[in-house]
Parts: structure tokens; C-alpha cells; sequence
């Protein structure tokens, strides 16, 4: 299955378009929400902490019947808003299972590609190669390679 290739300069472009929100910290879904997550902790200004959910295998078919928190998760300090991260949201399962978690908190859903509040490429429907994932391949996906 072809990908797109997406590089780190135009995914940062495109994250520094988007409006985004106040909130008191940002939430990124590991594995795949691990670097935008970062990326838009640093831009807010805000800590972040991250929430270990798995639905999908590495080939990005579903190897769960849903998604599993895999290690326990709370919040330390009360908060009032925060950023739910994640790379793609296709089913929306996994932001709903994180959702779930964030009980007396608004949460504002930002992904790089899918359904959420805030996405960052709404036009690509293919599925990404990300460039900080490892290429299965084992070829290079740096530029002009």
C-alpha cells in the first residue's frame, strides 16, 4: 500500500497554522501521538504527560477488539482544558477511550489526520508515512532520498 510522505518541516508548518486552544496541559496518546503531542507542548507553553492506549498493530490493522489502557493513567494537578493528542483517528475509538479517563475536564481532540477537533490535514484520506516511524521497508525517507 502506497503512503504519503510527510516531512517534520511541513507537518510543523501546518501545526503552526492552526489557531489552537488555551489549556492548562496537552495529553498525547502513545505511541503515535507521542511527537505531535511534544510539538504542541512546546508551542503552548504547557507540560505534557502521555496516556499508553493500543488498538492498532504496527501494519495499523485493529489486533484488539477495542482500545486498552495498558498502563494505568491519572492527573496530578486539577485541570480545566486540556489537548488530547493523537497522529490519526480514523474510528475515533481511541480519543474516546482516552476521553473517558479526563472525567470533569474539557477536552479539545487535535490529530494530525482523521476526525477530531482540531486536524491538521483534513485533505489526505491515504494512509502517512510519519517520519518519525519506522519504515518497515527499511528504506530511507529522508529528503531527496
Amino acid at each position: 500500500m502506497d503512503k504519503i510522505a510527510l516531512d517534520f518541516l511541513e507537518i510543523t508548518r501546518r501545526i503552526n497554522q492552526i489557531q489552537l486552544p488555551a489549556v492548562d496541559h496537552v495529553i498525547g496518546i502513545a505511541t503515535g501521538g507521542i511527537v505531535p503531542a511534544s510539538l504542541l507542548a512546546y508551542r503552548l507553553g504547557c507540560s505534557l504527560s502521555l496516556v499508553e492506549i493500543n488498538y492498532r498493530a504496527a501494519d495499523n490493522s485493529p489486533q484488539r477488539p477495542a482500545p486498552q489502557l495498558l498502563q494505568p493513567f491519572s492527573l496530578a494537578a486539577p485541570l480545566k482544558r486540556v489537548l488530547l493528542v493523537d497522529d490519526v483517528s480514523v474510528s475515533g475509538q481511541t480519543l474516546e477511550t482516552a476521553k473517558s479517563l479526563l472525567t470533569g475536564v474539557e477536552v479539545i481532540t487535535f490529530v494530525l489526520k482523521g476526525k477530531a477537533d482540531l486536524v491538521v490535514f483534513p485533505e489526505i484520506g491515504a494512509c502517512v508515512a510519519w517520519p518519525w516511524k519506522p519504515d518497515p521497508a527499511g528504506t530511507s525517507r529522508q529528503p531527496g532520498s
